[in-house]
């Protein structure tokens, strides 16, 4: 399993040395992550302390360069520390997802008919639901937080990771490497981690980047709703419906938010079609 996350790591990380387009995607969304993690050295402010007599300035305001919410809590920090859950609700789903949905996908494709047809109908059934109506759905039953948010989000994109896993798996297991093997007497766990993984990893793995941008807007939107993360800590959703009243006074400011999901959803996506048109992954077919 090491050799074969090893190898995918490797291939990706080549890609982007070769490719400058590819480099630039992958700058782009690291660039979020590294501001999250830097967010209490960059931070003018204490994201949570708030003075009313400073609430709705303008951005350029003195002392605050992007302005202060309805609280007057300053924006720029909030907007910085905010993405510390922002990303973890778009990355720790979608790593949830592409190990569930490929070994479901992986497992359909190799068991018999019984095993897959049951695993299959089980996915579609998850399938059939809009996705945020699924997020919607799964929080509603669990503690608002960002608990409820990450199992919300990886019931929402496991089936989707699923499908790319057996279709790629389901490709390649009449290959005669794969028949050789199996007719050898390899032992299943073997053949899975020598043969299929390393071919069907890359796909999973390029398909699994293109969609932290859409958990990133999922989650903004499960927060946005009172779902996630619950105020008055920093989260872009939240931010997003505390500044909703104020989107007729002071439209920038309750822009903001909005820009920067968008911002890093956009670049999660160029990163994800942009590995997968240099690695080959083949994903367009399998969406």
């Amino acid at each position: 399993m090491t050799t074969t996350t090893t190898t995918t790591a490797g291939r990706a990380l080549g890609a982007v040395r070769r490719a400058p387009g590819t480099a630039l995607a992958a700058a782009g969304a690291l660039l979020p992550v590294l501001l999250a993690l830097a967010a209490p050295l960059l931070a003018p402010a204490d994201p949570t302390a708030g003075h009313l007599a400073d609430r709705l300035l303008d951005p350029g305001a003195p002392g605050h360069l992007l302005g202060t919410d309805s609280q007057g809590r300053d924006l720029l920090s909030r907007l910085l520390w905010a993405a510390r859950p922002s990303l973890v609700a778009g990355l720790l789903p979608v790593a949830v997802a592409a190990l569930a949905g490929a070994l479901i996908g992986i497992t359909a494709a190799l068991a018999g008919r019984a095993t897959e047809q049951a695993l299959l109908r089980g996915l579609d059934v998850l399938y059939a639901f809009p996705g945020v109506l699924l997020a919607i759905a799964v929080a509603t039953l669990l503690t608002p937080g960002p608990g409820a948010t990450v199992l919300a989000l990886s019931v929402v994109l496991t089936p989707a990771v699923a499908r790319v896993a057996f279709t790629e798996t389901r490709r390649i297991r009449a290959a005669e490497y794969l028949e050789a093997a199996t007719v050898s007497g390899a032992p299943r766990p073997a053949l899975i981690l020598r043969q299929v993984l390393p071919v069907v990893a890359p796909v999973v793995l390029v398909y699994a980047t293109s969609l932290v941008g859409l958990a990133v807007v999922y989650a903004a939107g499960l927060s946005f709703l009172g779902l996630g993360v619950a105020p008055p800590a920093p989260e872009w959703g939240a931010m997003l419906d505390e500044l909703r009243p104020a989107l007729f006074t002071h439209p920038w400011l309750a822009a903001l938010p909005a820009l920067v999901i968008l911002a890093v959803s956009v670049a999660f996506n160029t990163l994800g079609e942009s590995l997968r048109t240099r690695l080959g992954s083949g994903t367009e077919a399998a969406r």
